[in-house]
């Protein structure tokens, strides 16, 4: 048997505040798993969730996970 592939996952940290941002930009934020400044969450690198990393990338730091 082939060993799974393990899925890739990318660690986004808010580094500005969504206060006054686009309610679009905020929800990005929100399922992303994000709430206030300084806080991160680990997500899965899928196509989904880079959509929404790159409409809020001006508000975030992007990790890689090993």
């Amino acid at each position: 048997m082939a060993p799974e592939k393990a899925a890739k996952q990318v660690k986004v940290t808010l580094m500005k505040s969504a206060a006054g941002r686009l309610r679009s930009h905020r929800a990005c934020l929100s399922g992303l798993g994000l709430g206030k400044t300084n806080s991160s969450a680990v997500v899965l690198d899928t196509p989904e969730n880079r959509g929404m990393i790159n409409r809020v990338s001006y508000l975030l730091r992007v990790e890689e996970v090993d």
